[in-house]
């Protein structure tokens, strides 16, 4: 037989057996070279190659999106990264960079370094997305560098699966005046601005020949939102004039007003009111002007306009406004609700497991989204029927009692009603309902477990707009998606039993490791689970640690802790850039 008949005779053997096919390359580089087989297009066939995979489009890299992103298994997915800005930022330490004790540097982490130290590829466009569209599943972009093919800097993108983590914007509630004359603090470049601002507001009250009265104007800080970001950096702000520009502007120091605003009847709502009360007399000793129940209905170049029920309106001159009231929506949030019967609401709506309502495919989380937590009176027929196995429409108490579980995991709020009611089992709330002692073999009708559960609804809240519930949802969100592709299991929407198949993935369950108020003076407010709340020294060293800890990079890490040693060597940097 010829050299080559035999040697492609070999090698087609080879093909067809995987593991000869080290040994024929080996024999045809050993011969001399590679010998070319003519007739390896058929047994080819026999090796089809892997099903795509499916695209992932990930929309946003603040908290929600760079938390899925650094949990998710990329190599499962064709992952695709679509932000207008190309780093990630931890927001929580902005105030400090409005008044020099961190640098903006310090607390970004680029996203590419991020993606580099996944496993599998994953591209990034650093672009808007300005319309999203569920029925052809595309999304529509714009590059505000102009970095497209056709050079219009606008593309589109195929998705599979799209998770939305777009964030919010500040809510001016339609104020006159406040997109043009406030200043608002949600990103790094807001943060800049205003430090800059500070620092020119000094200098222009430092100029010659000017009156006391327009001193004072342009050296009175207003700051709107009686809030976190509005108290910390009413704080921060104090500090830095105390602490540094008392120095190096002794003329116009005493001059120097700073004013807190708050439309309700305290600061700091969401935290107890133990934590508020140290605020506000703290607050007043140090000469920050709080004011409450007043609304501001009005922002001019020259005055902010608001009203108060004892004064009625009120004008004051100003020369930085500071607008931290809360979250708005986007726009491409707006058309996207009305695309899918989700109009007239802020966010948008998901279920448990972060799936936007009336979309398919289609996640979101962060301060874009928010979780409609299911009912218990609305499946209340549903429960009964799985409870009763034996379908003799009654239950008895210790039937409810083995489900019990079941029904906490899918309605968290069952849980929370018995720990408010101080209530140890369903026994307990039983006997709330029933009004005596409970045995075990009472059976109850359909009615009477209505009656039973009928106030638990009441403790359906929502979850509140921070980074660390948007850090959770992107973290557990991940884990789902690992689990998916792999399984091929999607999360359950009906309520499953125990012994008919529990939830493949569990709902999304918020856990609340507390929350920090800083104060100034180097003292924090710290409201920690289990009703644990430190107010002093000791809790800004702990606000100090967790915040470093925190840091999604050890570059980060050492630039804010090195920026925090500066600070107290040299000082806060005073400036103007």
């Amino acid at each position: 037989m010829p050299y080559t008949a035999f040697f492609s005779e070999r090698m087609g053997r080879a093909l067809r057996n995987p593991g000869l096919y080290k040994f024929a390359v080996l024999v045809a580089v050993s011969g001399g070279g590679v010998v070319a087989y003519a007739d390896a297009r058929p047994v080819a066939a026999e090796y089809p190659q892997a099903a795509p995979k499916k695209k992932l489009v990930v929309l946003g890299t603040g908290w929600a999106g760079t938390s899925f992103l650094k949990n998710l298994d990329t190599s499962l997915y064709d992952v695709r990264v679509v932000s207008p800005r190309n780093y990630f930022a931890f927001t929580p330490l902005l105030p400090s960079i409005t008044c020099g004790a961190v640098e903006p540097r310090s607390i970004v982490e680029p996203i590419r370094n991020i993606m580099r130290k996944k496993t599998g590829p994953v591209k990034f466009s650093e672009a808007e997305c300005y319309k999203i569209d569920p029925k052809s599943k595309k999304i529509h972009c714009r590059s505000n560098i102009g970095t497209n093919l056709d050079g219009n800097g606008e593309f589109e993108l195929d998705y599979d699966y799209l998770v939305v983590a777009l964030g919010a914007r500040s809510n001016t509630f339609n104020t006159p005046g406040v997109p043009e004359h406030c200043h608002f603090l949600k990103e790094i470049e807001d943060a800049q601005r205003i430090r800059r601002s500070v620092m020119n507001c000094f200098e222009k009250a430092s100029l010659p020949n000017l009156s006391e009265e327009v001193r004072k104007k342009n050296l009175h800080f207003v700051v709107v939102g009686g809030g976190p970001t509005g108290v910390e950096f009413a704080a921060e702000l104090h500090d830095f004039v105390q602490d540094d520009l008392s120095k190096l502007y002794p003329d116009i120091k005493d001059l120097v007003k700073i004013s807190l605003i708050e439309a309700g009847d305290r600061l700091l709502t969401m935290f107890d009111k133990r934590i508020t009360q140290f605020a506000e007399e703290k607050f007043k000793r140090d000469g920050i002007d709080v004011k409450t129940h007043f609304k501001v209905v009005k922002v001019s170049d020259k005055a902010i306009t608001m009203t108060n029920s004892a004064t009625g309106e009120v004008n004051v001159p100003y020369g930085m406004v500071v607008w931290s009231t809360g979250i708005g929506t986007r726009p491409i949030m707006m058309d996207l609700m009305n695309q899918i019967g989700q109009a007239n609401r802020r966010v948008l709506a998901t279920d448990e497991w972060l799936r936007v309502l009336n979309c398919e495919n289609v996640y979101a989380l962060g301060d874009c989204a928010t979780i409609t937590q299911r009912k218990v009176m609305e499946d209340i027929s549903a429960i009964f029927k799985v409870a009763d196995k034996n379908n003799s429409g009654t239950l008895t108490v210790k039937e409810i009692k083995n489900v019990l579980d079941d029904i906490i995991e899918r309605y968290p709020q069952v849980a929370l009603y018995l720990k408010t009611k101080q209530l140890k089992d369903f026994s307990d709330l039983l006997k709330v309902s029933e009004g005596d002692a409970v045995k075990e073999s009472l059976e109850l009708d359909i009615e009477r477990f209505k009656k039973a559960l009928a106030q638990v609804d009441s403790q359906v809240k929502m979850l509140p707009a921070t980074a660390q519930v948007a850090a959770q949802e992107g973290e557990y969100l991940a884990r789902c998606f690992n689990r998916m592709e792999i399984c091929e299991e999607h999360p359950e929407g009906p309520l499953r039993m125990r012994g008919t198949g529990r939830h493949r993935f569990k709902p999304f369950r918020y856990r609340h490791f507390g929350q920090f108020a800083p104060l100034g003076g180097e003292q924090t407010a710290a409201q920690l689970p289990y009703d644990w709340i430190s107010i002093g020294h000791s809790s800004q060293w702990l606000w100090y640690s967790v915040y470093a800890s925190k840091q999604v990079s050890w570059r980060t890490r050492f630039l804010v802790v090195s920026d925090w040693m500066r600070r107290f060597v040299y000082g806060r940097d005073s400036s103007c850039i």
